[in-house]
């Protein structure tokens, strides 16, 4: 008998082993869930900034490129007015010199800030790869957290019902639905036998009054013959 009993502890063991193995992944599939959610909005903000970066960068980039075009421009400006004998040759070629080195420079600054922005882009491509991988994931384990649930739903459920059919003892229950049709079948019975004795009381009941009708009706009728033959009424036969 103890033997049956620890068999009986072992299978209660695995079961509660196996339903916590089922609600386990639940709860580890939340918190993956709740990291990737954190993780996807870093990269969101990453990526803005980022994005914001490669956007400065192109911005200085043109312009720096707008100062080269400008100093070139101010440095053919000096030579055509040198040529002109509105400046004097030495002093006009020693400022184009510095507008062409200014010029240099710039173009130097937006060579660098075009690498920058560049080096930026591709950040941004990178980080929204990542983006949309974290979503993509993030949706199937969501997706999977509701198969999950679902799961845990159906297996308590079906674990009530196979739980409460075990108990349930076939024989038993037969034999009970017997005799609660032999109770029945004992009441109607009882219920016809006191019908059939009320209907007897009634005919004897209403014999009883006939009887005391006709009692009563010859009484009245020798009285009535009596009076006659007082009174010397008596009818005399022709």
């Amino acid at each position: 008998m103890n033997i049956f009993k620890r068999i009986f502890k072992i299978g209660q063991a695995e079961t509660h082993s196996a339903i916590d193995q089922l609600e386990d992944p639940i709860k580890m599939t939340e918190q993956g869930i709740r990291d990737m959610k954190a993780d996807l909005e870093k990269s969101l903000r990453a990526l803005a900034e980022v994005k914001a970066m490669a956007i400065r960068a192109r911005n200085e980039a043109e312009a720096c490129r707008a100062k080269s075009d400008e100093y070139e421009h101010k440095a053919i400006q000096l030579l055509q007015r040198a040529h002109k004998g509105d400046l004097e040759s030495q002093e006009a070629d020693r400022l184009a010199g510095e507008a062409l080195v200014k010029k240099e420079e710039n173009l130097k600054l937006a060579e660098q800030a075009t690498t920058d922005q560049e080096k930026f882009e591709k950040s941004v491509q990178q980080l929204d790869q990542n983006i949309k991988t974290l979503r993509s994931t993030l949706s199937k384990w969501e997706n999977e957290l509701k198969t999950l649930r679902s799961r845990v739903t159906v297996s308590k459920a079906t674990q009530t019902i196979n739980k409460q059919l075990a108990q349930i003892d076939s024989s038993g229950t037969v034999a009970l639905l017997e005799r609660m049709k032999e109770k029945v079948a004992v009441e109607e019975a009882l219920a016809e036998s006191y019908g059939e004795i009320a209907n007897e009381s009634r005919t004897i009941d209403q014999e009883i009054e006939k009887a005391l009708e006709k009692s009563q009706a010859r009484t009245a009728s020798d009285k009535v013959a009596a009076l006659k033959s007082k009174l010397g009424l008596t009818e005399v036969p022709e």
